[in-house]
């Protein structure tokens, strides 16, 4: 399924059935259908009819497997603050296409405040961060520069909204 960033069916529109299915979607994905109609006191047809409505509605952007880190040979996470040179359309535009084509960035966030971007990214090793650094990230359009924070310890991680 697509992944689709603005939800057509508003907060309000959801009632308790509705949350507690994605509340359980959101711990499980892979569910049965069966499972997650008993989990939610609904009959299996009902279930799946709800689920489907939640999805074309955009309220289920999509379904994924969350990776390790680690096991994949990325254990390090950088958030960098990055400042452009000029916030003009122009270059905006220019940073954001670049962005998306850089698939080791894995989010990228326009942020108010006094800096313009905040990205994460994983790297391996202290020579994969520096090679990021400096072929990756600081030839991006209009980046002037970057200020880097790496996580020592992971405390707390979720990608579960509260519904």
């Amino acid at each position: 399924m697509a992944n689709k960033q603005d939800g057509k069916q508003s907060d309000a529109q959801l009632d308790a059935v509705d949350r507690s299915i994605l509340r359980e979607l959101q711990t499980d994905g892979r569910v049965s259908n069966q499972d997650l109609a008993q989990r939610v006191h609904l009959s299996p047809s009902a279930c799946l009819r709800r689920v489907k409505q939640l999805e074309d509605g955009g309220v289920i952007a999509g379904y994924v497997a969350l990776i390790n880190p680690r096991a994949v040979g990325q254990p390090g996470t950088s958030y960098t603050i990055v400042n452009l040179e000029r916030l003009t359309t122009v270059a905006i535009e220019a940073f954001e296409r670049a962005v998306l084509d850089v698939p080791s960035i894995l989010d990228c966030f326009y942020v108010a405040g006094t800096n313009d971007y905040l990205i994460r990214f994983t790297y391996k090793d202290a020579d994969d961060l520096e090679r990021f650094h400096t072929q990756v990230l600081m030839r991006l359009p209009g980046v002037l520069r970057s200020n880097s924070m790496l996580v020592l310890r992971t405390v707390k991680k979720t990608t579960a909204l509260q519904v």
